[in-house]
């Protein structure tokens, strides 16, 4: 089974993708990055690179499922209307491509990961090193988001 995690953004959108590893229960990360648009395109633009990249992605790794971070109420406006329009390609991409889709508060994220839904950033990211058996934390902070939500996706069920 192969995973893609989302970290939706319009300046960076984090990826992660995981498979079962075929050594035991476990998982191995395959690929982490971010996509990383220009801040002079216009909103369309990004958005249209966050969505080709993103089908670049499923192509290439022809995941099973994907995982993808729920917005959450944040107090800026303008960064949340950002962040749910490349949310919003994230989950046409996703559909379009037929991948079954399992979405994810920080909270949720944070509970699953680290048995708090309060963690901070580091201990979550100290838990996707260690998870993954990794040498060092994924960089940056939306990659290492992503293969977090990953694995949220790799051990959810679907519940319909």
């Amino acid at each position: 089974m192969i995973i893609l995690g989302i970290d939706p953004g319009t300046a960076t959108t984090g990826f992660g993708v995981i498979k079962k590893s075929a050594k035991g229960g476990g998982f191995e990360v395959l690929d982490f990055g971010v996509i990383a648009t220009p801040k002079s395109d216009s909103d369309s633009q990004r958005l249209e690179i966050i969505a080709e990249d993103l089908k670049a992605i499923i192509r290439r790794f022809k995941p099973d499922r994907v995982g993808i971070e729920k917005l959450f109420f944040t107090n800026n406006q303008k960064t949340a209307m950002a962040v749910s329009e490349a949310r919003g390609v994230a989950l046409l991409v996703c559909r379009q491509a037929k991948i079954n889709i399992f979405e994810f508060t920080p909270l949720q994220v944070k509970s699953n990961l680290c048995g708090n839904g309060q963690a901070d950033k580091r201990q979550v990211q100290y838990m996707v090193k260690q998870t993954f058996k990794l040498d060092r934390v994924p960089k940056p902070d939306d990659a290492a988001d992503a293969l977090a939500i990953a694995l949220c996706a790799a051990l959810a069920r679907k519940l319909s």
